[in-house]
């Protein structure tokens, strides 16, 4: 029997007066949870024993329930499955829940209904046949070039490559042509960062030079529209602490630099750039409902920059909830829209009420 005709029959059997809407603790756990509240939605978070004090103390407030793991593994376990199931949970994926359950167990095992498309999930990795950026591809949406070799570079570009210690991190790093390349890399093998095996399979990309935005979405099946909840930029480090210092300090310093995501920041865009973003995103929703069936449902956000030539070139896909709790607070555009401001946890839980009370849950998850 196909995931999808499993996840029908649990939503058969579903009292929809009584849905919990579930979360990861981790990674926007706490914005799909209020967002849920606002909407009048009961709450559910899957806590890591250790990792778990945010969740089950300081913003015990936003959850109803609380499933407690020794890892974030287990959540694709049958006893916890079955936690989920009976709390009639309609759950949210986010990156921790890609990174820690799985691709496989999340298609095959973990048969509770997810507000999202679970098979899109494995685009981000770049090592999927149909990844992120063959996607953006097939669009026609404007990418970085992206350089097969090292031995290739003759431009500006970003090494992305996963940490050593921490895989669902990316140690950055720049190169201008293959001799700084080495020599970047080197100081990040020798300090620990990085290992060999992982260079190996590094992306390089063109490094885009422009202003950098964060555009998050949310697309509806169920009235096929798609929202800009707003934009955001990213606050990294160490980056961020060494870029603070005059540039003949950062140079005397020499250490390796981090682009470890720590936080976000708000941001909004000339309006006569507004019509290229939703373009952007009305054309990776087209190309997902042909490559992905059912296709985008929910959030998702494309990182890019805006070129001098205002050209908003792409390098990087979230096919799940962004990170950008700070979008409800600092963006103008949901309001707009919705008379209202609008964040990422109450935009889901809105769809979540509307497919119920239409009788359509079956069409916002998978």
């Amino acid at each position: 029997m196909s995931m999808q005709k499993k996840v029908s029959r649990v939503i058969a059997d579903y009292n929809l007066d009584d849905v919990h809407i579930g979360v990861l603790g981790s990674h926007s756990a706490l914005e799909i949870a209020a967002g849920a509240k606002q909407e009048g939605f009961k709450t559910v978070v899957v806590c890591q024993n250790g990792r778990e004090k945010t969740y089950a103390h300081y913003y015990r407030n936003l959850f109803d329930k609380i499933i407690f793991l020794e890892h974030f593994q287990d959540i694709t376990n049958s006893e916890t499955v079955k936690k989920l199931v009976e709390f009639n949970t309609v759950f949210v994926p986010n990156r921790s829940f890609s990174v820690y359950a799985g691709y496989e167990a999340i298609e095959q095992k973990f048969v509770v209904p997810l507000m999202g498309n679970r098979y899109l999930l494995r685009a981000e990795e770049r090592t999927a046949s149909k990844n992120q950026l063959w996607l953006l591809k097939e669009a026609g949406i404007e990418l970085p070039r992206s350089i097969k070799s090292p031995k290739e570079i003759d431009c500006p570009v970003i090494i992305k490559v996963p940490e050593k210690n921490r895989a669902i991190e990316r140690a950055f790093f720049y190169a201008s042509n293959f001799e700084e390349y080495k020599k970047e890399a080197e100081k990040r093998l020798t300090a620990g960062i990085i290992t060999q095996d992982a260079l190996d399979q590094a992306v390089i990309e063109e490094y885009v030079i422009g202003a950098k935005f964060n555009a998050n979405y949310f697309y509806s099946p169920l009235n096929d529209e798609i929202d800009l909840l707003g934009f955001d930029r990213r606050i990294q480090t160490d980056l961020d602490g060494i870029l603070d210092m005059p540039a003949q300090e950062q140079l005397e310093l020499n250490i390796p630099t981090q682009n470890i995501e720590i936080g976000h920041q708000g941001a909004t865009m000339r309006e006569s750039q507004l019509e290229k973003i939703f373009e952007a995103a009305e054309k990776f929703v087209s190309i997902c409902y042909k490559q992905y069936p059912p296709g985008m449902i929910g959030l998702f956000a494309l990182q890019g920059a805006i070129t001098k030539d205002l050209t908003f070139r792409v390098f990087d896909v979230s096919p799940r909830v962004p990170g950008c709790p700070c979008v409800e607070p600092t963006s103008p555009y949901m309001k707009y829209k919705y008379g209202t401001q609008v964040g990422p946890g109450k935009r889901v839980a809105m769809e979540i009420k509307r497919a119920i009370r239409k009788n359509r849950l079956t069409d916002v998850v998978t």
